[in-house]
């Protein structure tokens, strides 16, 4: 049957360029669909990741995973999550476009994983979440609502069907930046729904709504989106409640002590990042704790409000607060005890993450599994660390047929005339340097970390550079 969906069964497995032979085109990762186009001997025919190729029958399977992309946005954060039943979520994007060093974002894998690997015209999103209102997590989501940025993708259309917030957002109040009052340890002003985002962008609103933030949430009232608060009180992100034949995600943070309140956690930044909403992701026995950028402060107040049962918090794989920042309380990574902890960090940026006492501790408060005498768990991930460059360096230049070699370059004194943007930066550095002898960037290999269980087992994997296979780690879920 044409177009027949069948999933990869086995941890990898190659995808042959011809229907014998030994030449492969790529190594397709458990769980990647296959579109199987002929059923031939010895091998079927099908596309699967954009491309065409041949595949061993008994390397297909039936088994639609739970599928979790920690996206290399540099600094930031970026995670698209395919559920069983095919639904999808995206939570943070990173910066937007115009501020990273590589003109990509979270946008751009989402589109390719909708348009070149899925084969669709169109990316529909059931759910889009700003874990906090930094433009380091919502960027991303923005090149995906702004019909300007959707230009550059290859998706006719883009839909997200709700939007989630965490309450805590940008003010201006008599031209003075800021999150609004607070009383009594809590913050007063929180940003609700729909209705309460249109007043709040009015020309005449005051206090009205701020900056970025501001223009980000305009582009998400423009593009229909619902809109809603969450906090620990709705227990579920509406829509993704328990079910028997898909995966739930648990809001766990941030905690509304009272109706219309959070936490006062301190200055601007204590209170952006530490009231991030958290979720917990459950398939089956497998847990998944994203925490967006979660400070010590609060996660000291989230076990306070937790007493008695830390073990919500308990996870298989955790994503790294703040990017791995050092601002985190070891007793909240204890109570988590991931066999996985995955850290989204940047290249050139200006605060030194994952700093070295929390990558050790990750490892020291992870979950402990050997085999034999072999460590199987825990791991520790980072984007930054799995994301390589490859450069070669200058030796000819070609202009309009003719070939000037090195010595030709020296002799004529070229030089190479350059941008360079660090992160979040709008404008970009100029600079100069001579051509012979310069190095190139030839090629990029993202540092996406990819999850997927069935509920049972874990995978991580992430690419190897050199032959472009998986480097993968396979482990058990124990709750």
């Amino acid at each position: 049957m044409a177009d027949e969906i069948k999933y990869v069964a086995s941890h990898t497995a190659p995808l042959y360029a011809q229907a014998s032979g030994t030449r492969r085109r790529i190594e397709l990762l458990w769980g990647d669909r296959m579109f199987v186009l002929e059923r031939s001997a010895p091998r079927w025919r099908v596309r699967s990741r954009g491309l065409e190729g041949y595949i061993d029958p008994k390397a297909a399977g039936d088994t639609s995973l739970l599928e979790v992309y920690f996206i290399d946005v540099g600094q930031g954060d970026g995670i698209l999550i395919r559920f069983p039943d095919d639904r999808h979520i995206m939570i943070d994007g990173g910066y937007n476009r115009a501020k990273q060093q590589t003109g990509k974002n979270a946008a751009d894998f989402v589109d390719w994983k909708f348009v070149k690997d899925y084969g669709r015209d169109a990316i529909v999103l059931d759910a889009m979440i700003s874990s906090h209102c930094d433009a380091d997590h919502y960027g991303g989501l923005w090149d995906l609502l702004d019909a300007a940025q959707r230009s550059e993708l290859d998706a006719r259309t883009v839909q997200a069907r709700q939007f989630y917030h965490a309450g805590v957002s940008w003010w201006n109040d008599g031209g003075k930046r800021g999150l609004g009052p607070a009383r009594d340890g809590r913050l007063l002003r929180l940003l609700e729904g729909r209705t309460a985002l249109r007043n709040a962008l009015k020309a005449d609103a005051s206090p009205q709504l701020q900056g970025e933030w501001a223009s980000f949430l305009r582009c998400v009232l423009a593009a229909g989106c619902g809109v809603r608060r969450l906090s620990q009180r709705a227990g579920y992100v509406p829509g993704f409640e328990p079910r028997a034949d898909t995966a739930s995600l648990r809001v766990l943070g941030p905690v509304e002590p009272e109706k219309g309140r959070l936490f006062d956690l301190g200055g601007d930044a204590e209170n952006t990042n530490g009231n991030s909403m958290v979720l917990r992701l459950d398939y089956g026995r497998a847990r998944i704790l994203l925490s967006g950028d979660l400070n010590r402060k609060a996660q000291q107040r989230l076990l306070a409000a937790y007493t008695g049962n830390r073990l919500e918090f308990a996870a298989d794989v955790a994503k790294g607060c703040h990017h791995g920042s050092d601002d985190v309380s070891y007793e909240f990574l204890a109570a988590l005890k991931p066999s996985a902890t995955i850290i989204s960090s940047g290249d050139s940026e200006q605060h030194a993450h994952p700093r070295p006492a929390i990558v050790s501790a990750s490892a020291v408060t992870g979950n402990v599994s050997v085999d034999g005498d072999e460590l199987r768990t825990p791991l520790v991930y980072s984007t930054e660390i799995s994301r390589s460059f490859r450069v070669g360096r200058i030796d000819a230049l070609t202009l309009s047929g003719s070939v000037l070699d090195e010595a030709a370059l020296v002799a004529a004194n070229a030089r190479v005339g350059y941008k360079e943007v660090n992160a979040g930066d709008l404008r970009a550095a100029g600079g100069t340097r001579r051509m012979a002898g310069s190095y190139v960037v030839t090629g990029v290999v993202y540092g996406l970390v990819n999850v997927r269980t069935d509920g049972n087992q874990i995978l991580c994997a992430t690419l190897n550079e050199k032959n472009r296979t998986w480097d993968w780690a396979r482990f058990d879920s124990r709750f």
